[in-house]
């Protein structure tokens, strides 16, 4: 099949791309390049550089590629930028998806993967209903998460409309090789970037926040198991365990030979407390289950950053 993925030279969107290409799809990269890097674009991939935000030139390279599926990752996926520039966000996520779905549309595109959040969507979840599920009522604690539901039903509704499929993947906190360790989102990465370079990190609010790490190995195959199975379907994509920032920085520290304590600033406005996802259903409709465990993939991580050339 000829695959196109937006935003498919970021952190996620390249991993997915490599899934495809070695399952021997044709595959397109759209990237505008603002935040990505081209070198994670996989050699025998086509690549157009444009941003989704611009239809004209999102039309011209759907016309030339004529895709079968579309992936969809590129998007604004910083929660605190969103809460500094909800319209820069809403402009990205929103609009710009809207440009992709019209292209989908006129092309006739059979189905959309689309790279969605979990956590941001489920807003501040109680403990008694962690891991949280797919019906779980949808209370987005940013803008981040409130475009990107927005989205998600734009998804529903041109499939009602115009017979698009779609598969939205609910992804928990994705972390591993090719995260930016100098961006504001990414913890792992900037935990590991930080401490293999001898200086101590930041955690904001007391540490005691969780979030669900999943390795991106596993969330790029479940997009190549997504292509075939999930139509219509909301999916979480997760390990189901929680897991503390102050652990975290205590991983990260053992695996560098880190020795300082962390310094402490406050919590930022619109991030959660917590967040866990089940990943049941992904396991009944997709046959998809986290493989990676945490500890392992923080040293897959470490090494890939200790490589980089800082």
């Amino acid at each position: 099949m000829k695959i196109l993925i937006t935003g498919g030279a970021g952190f996620i969107g390249s991993h997915v791309a490599d899934e495809y290409i070695k399952a021997g799809h044709t595959v397109a990269v759209v990237d505008n390049l603002a935040t990505e890097i081209f070198e994670n674009i996989h050699p025998v991939a086509k690549f157009y550089k444009t941003d989704i935000k611009n239809h004209h030139n999102l039309d011209r390279t759907f016309k030339r590629f004529k895709p079968d599926v579309v992936i969809h990752h590129a998007a604004q996926a910083e929660v605190r930028h969103s809460v500094d520039d909800p319209l820069f966000d809403a402009h990205t996520n929103i609009i710009g998806g809207l440009n992709v779905l019209e292209c989908a549309r006129k092309y006739q595109v059979k189905k959309i993967i689309y790279a969605n959040t979990g956590g941001a969507l489920y807003g501040e979840v109680p403990p008694s209903k962690l891991p949280v599920k797919e019906d779980y009522p949808i209370y987005p604690a940013s803008p981040y998460g409130m475009s990107k539901f927005t989205f998600e039903n734009y998804l529903d509704l041109y499939s009602r409309l115009y017979g698009i499929k779609y598969t939205s993947l609910r992804y928990a906190n994705v972390y591993g090789p090719r995260q930016n360790p100098k961006g504001e989102a990414g913890v792992v990465a900037i935990f590991c970037g930080m401490m293999l370079a001898g200086q101590t990190p930041k955690i904001f609010g007391n540490g005691r926040q969780t979030r669900d790490y999943v390795y991106v190995g596993d969330v790029a195959r479940a997009n190549l198991l997504a292509l075939k199975k999930g139509d219509n379907q909301k999916i979480n994509i997760s390990t189901g365990r929680q897991t503390s920032i102050n652990k975290l920085f205590r991983l990260v520290a053992q695996k560098t030979t880190f020795k300082k304590q962390p310094l402490f600033a406050p919590a930022v406005r619109g991030e959660l407390r917590r967040a866990c996802q089940d990943f049941t259903l992904a396991k009944k409709i997709l046959g998809w289950e986290p493989l990676m465990n945490l500890d392992n993939g923080v040293v897959a991580t470490i090494e890939y950053i200790a490589q980089l050339k800082m």
